[in-house]
């Protein structure tokens, strides 16, 4: 049984399209530049000219309350820690079959010149500390990313109008856009 469940906020507001936060994990993870294994950064327009709008999320692994993708592994190579949610795969028991690829909705787990799969687990491969952000939080120079337990990601969404993202495997993100800013804001 999970006792905490931790997870991300997005507040597009502030998201800048630097690139921080996906260069910090390629650096920290010591993957290749250019390689989108855990972090990347969305891109959505709407609108037409001369009124179009751009919106940037930085999204990685959802750490979903109810992940598909750990209960399709076939050798349980992924699993939900108890004392904060996050889902993290053991990559020696990886056979690469990519059935968690298939079953997650978010089209999360990557697979790299190794051919095991590979994906946001917080920075918990990195050693962080319980009282330390993952990397990417830290290093967002606008403040746009946020990691906390869900109850704290929750109430600072709230403050900015944000909602969680939806889906039946209850992702562990909130994201707060321009579109859902209080009006006083």
């Amino acid at each position: 049984m999970v006792v905490r469940q931790y997870g991300f906020f997005v507040d597009t507001t502030r998201c800048i399209k630097c690139y921080s936060c996906e260069v910090a994990c390629q650096q920290w993870h010591q993957m290749k530049a250019g390689t989108f294994m855990r972090r990347e950064v969305h891109e959505e327009c709407t609108g037409t000219f001369p009124d179009v709008k751009r919106r940037f999320t930085s999204l990685s692994c959802m750490h979903c309350e109810h992940p598909a993708c750990v209960g399709v592994c076939p050798v349980g190579a992924l699993s939900k820690r108890d004392e904060d949610g996050l889902v993290v795969v053991d990559k020696a028991k990886c056979i690469g079959c990519r059935s968690c690829a298939l079953a997650c909705p978010f089209d999360v787990p990557r697979y790299g010149d190794k051919k095991i799969m590979d994906k946001c687990d917080g920075c918990l491969s990195l050693g962080r500390r319980t009282d330390e952000a993952p990397r990417c939080v830290n290093t967002c120079p606008t403040r746009a990313l946020h990691f906390g337990d869900l109850g704290e990601m929750e109430a600072l969404a709230a403050r900015k109008g944000g909602k969680r993202m939806g889906g039946d495997t209850a992702p562990s993100v909130y994201i707060a856009s321009a579109e859902t800013q209080p009006a006083n804001e």
